[in-house]
């Protein structure tokens, strides 16, 4: 696996504060070990701060920010949660714009715990399925989503999960899904 995604670029979008760390890390560590280049995408330049559920964490330096960012110099997105990054996320029109572009171009895309509610703001769930911290399956639902609750799921380049403890399963389908590449009916929704 050391090899997986070698030369692959990817994304790595969260607001300012309110990132789940361990979901900011373990997804991160894991394109790493696959040979991936991640980078963080935040609003402005600096550091964002994770949290350990409503306790602060460690900050990480943000790469670049998201109004500069280009889709095109990407092969995948991930989207960490926690509830107050997401929920950032989807009033930023920049960072709305920058998600949705990744399905209108086909290319991967995961999202875990209540990063969902960013997808549902780009619109791009209508007809997917996918899973989520349990709180959001309304809203997912009402965007026109079949949500289930299960570890992990996959719908043709989109990898969702619901918590910190699907991580391990999460993480196996992200690479995997990022290894593939470009998947035809990622922009179905888009």
């Amino acid at each position: 696996m050391a090899e997986t995604l070698a030369g692959r670029r990817v994304a790595f979008v969260v607001a300012p504060e309110g990132v789940e760390q361990v979901e900011l890390t373990s997804p991160w560590k894991a394109v790493r070990d696959a040979g991936g280049r991640p980078e963080l995408i935040s609003f402005q330049p600096g550091e964002i701060q994770a949290f350990n559920h409503l306790d602060k964490a460690d900050t990480f330096p943000v790469d670049k920010v998201v109004s500069d960012a280009s889709v095109d110099d990407y092969d995948a997105l991930v989207l960490p949660g926690g509830v107050a990054n997401p929920d950032a996320l989807r009033t930023n029109a920049d960072a709305v714009h920058f998600v949705r572009e990744f399905f209108v171009r086909k290319k991967p895309v995961a999202a875990i715990c209540h990063a969902p509610w960013t997808l549902v703001e780009a619109d791009v769930v209508r007809g997917r399925r996918l899973t989520s911290w349990p709180s959001l399956r309304t809203d997912l639902r009402n965007a026109g989503a079949e949500w289930v609750d299960e570890e992990v799921v996959v719908d043709d380049g989109l990898v969702t999960s619901r918590n910190p403890n699907d991580l391990p399963a999460f993480n196996d389908k992200m690479i995997e899904e990022i290894a593939e590449g470009a998947h035809a009916g990622q922009s179905r929704s888009a």
